[in-house]
């Protein structure tokens, strides 16, 4: 596999919002990427840059962006051609994480076995490496914001054994991403929430490479 799209920079990563159908609302956490690509440009994670506006699947192909990120509370639906936009976006280097933002899981997980047809996802174990760098979860994936009073999964799904795609369930990242006032989380919460993204950047990144 490339372990980057033709089009990045080598030295940075773009970041980019999925738009998507279905009735979900795709737009829930407008400043979340922003925040996220600035910690991680801040801490030495990645030079980051954030795609100027959402994106469609079958936009992906000359956008550049290398890490791909949708959230909402609803629906999430891919029509036959974007699923193949975005099985040939992660063949070609580009990684694809969903957030559970509260509602979304089951549908995200039903069009996710459309890209991975073959695949029965996996919940990541505590000593992957994505949870140990460049930020250390020893608990594995962090809790975020309280559903349904479940412990938080990290859905992987795999090509050739590396991981190019994963849904986070019961954690809610995205919202620990917006600013503070947005959702009043307390400091050491929004940290939490931001050193997990960076690891998601990071292993977009860099893939089975240790930091």
């Amino acid at each position: 596999m490339a372990t980057l799209l033709v089009s990045v920079n080598c030295s940075s990563q773009v970041i980019g919002l999925l738009k998507y159908n279905g009735g979900g609302d795709w737009y829930a956490n407008p400043t979340a990427l922003k925040n996220l690509g600035d910690f991680c440009t801040e801490n030495n994670v990645a030079k980051v840059a954030l795609y100027p506006s959402e994106i469609e699947p079958n936009e992906l192909e000359k956008s550049g962006i290398s890490f791909l990120h949708a959230t909402g509370h609803g629906r999430i639906y891919f029509e036959t051609e974007e699923v193949v936009a975005l099985r040939n976006f992660v063949e070609r280097g580009g990684f694809l994480h969903i957030d559970d933002n509260y509602g979304m899981a089951e549908f995200a997980q039903t069009e996710l076995q459309k890209i991975f047809p073959d695949q029965t996802p996996q919940a990541l174990p505590i000593d992957h490496p994505l949870f140990h760098g460049p930020f250390v979860f020893p608990d594995g994936l962090p809790k975020i914001h309280e559903h349904d009073n479940s412990p938080p999964v990290a859905l992987g799904y795999f090509i050739e054994d590396e991981l190019v795609a994963v849904l986070t369930i019961e954690s809610d990242l995205g919202d620990g991403w917006e600013d503070p006032e947005v959702h009043n989380d307390d400091q050491e919460t929004r940290e939490k929430a931001l050193k997990m993204g960076a690891n998601l950047v990071h292993w977009a990144l860099t893939r089975n490479t240790k930091p």
